[in-house]
């Protein structure tokens, strides 16, 4: 075989992967299939927020929370989770549910099933480490579902969303406490994002995601809306 003819296989072959990999999330997100898009028993709205900890938002969307007595799930990137473990530690503390999200913040579309593994026990290692709570959720980055994800994160509900409104871009932030209005709490999840970091987010879109968000609940709560976490109380390890 020629280097022309291996190229060619070697281009058919991740063609075929990543098809796989698109397969996989459209059936599994459409299905339902293995995965949780709203809450089992279809009561209140859970909040949840993906990305963190971030040492400024993180903190500041901490404090909005808490002035309003609403709890979250917060699924996390495990390496920022030992760079900032004592906003972990405040999480437990407000009574928020915490989540893995990944080690790093990698598509599982690129992730072998032992690379993918890893992202989850690692990041279990320093939720566990920074916080003492157990994570029982995991959300892959950006949603993304290959075929072999759910067997990989057997030991965890795997969480996506029934609300999603782009607020990792400033511009989509705009707005946006009238559009979650629109979420009814019928186990609605709503995905949000304390940290603007990643490729393709805008950094400072975190800053209006919380103003908006704060207006949102100084209404909502006073309205008597319901807000759960994803899984109900955190649990504590001993």
């Amino acid at each position: 075989m020629n280097g022309k003819s291996m190229a060619a296989g070697c281009m058919a072959a991740a063609a075929t992967v990543a098809a796989g990999n698109v397969l996989a999330t459209a059936a599994i997100r459409t299905t339902g299939l293995g995965i949780m898009k709203k809450l089992p028993d279809k009561n209140g709205i859970a909040l949840t927020f993906d990305d963190g900890p971030h040492p400024v938002y993180t903190a500041r969307l901490l404090d909005v929370l808490k002035q309003h007595g609403v709890r979250a799930t917060f699924f996390v990137i495990g390496e920022k989770v030992e760079a900032y473990p004592w906003l972990l530690k405040r999480m437990r503390e407000d009574g928020h549910e915490i989540g893995i999200h990944h080690y790093k913040h990698r598509s599982a579309w690129r992730l072998t099933p032992r690379a993918l593994r890893n992202q989850l026990e690692l990041t279990d290692r320093a939720i566990r480490k920074a916080s003492g709570m157990v994570p029982r959720l995991y959300r892959p980055p950006w949603g993304r579902l290959s075929p072999y994800t759910l067997t990989v994160a057997k030991d965890y509900e795997t969480l996506i969303w029934s609300h999603i409104f782009g607020d990792w871009k400033t511009a989509n932030c705009s707005g946006l406490a009238k559009r979650l209005k629109c979420v009814p709490a019928d186990g609605s999840i709503v995905l949000l994002h304390d940290d603007g970091s990643n490729p393709g987010a805008d950094e400072a879109a975190p800053a209006s995601m919380i103003r908006e968000l704060d207006l949102y609940l100084h209404a909502a709560v006073r309205d008597g809306i319901p807000f759960v976490t994803a899984e109900g109380s955190p649990v504590h390890e001993h």
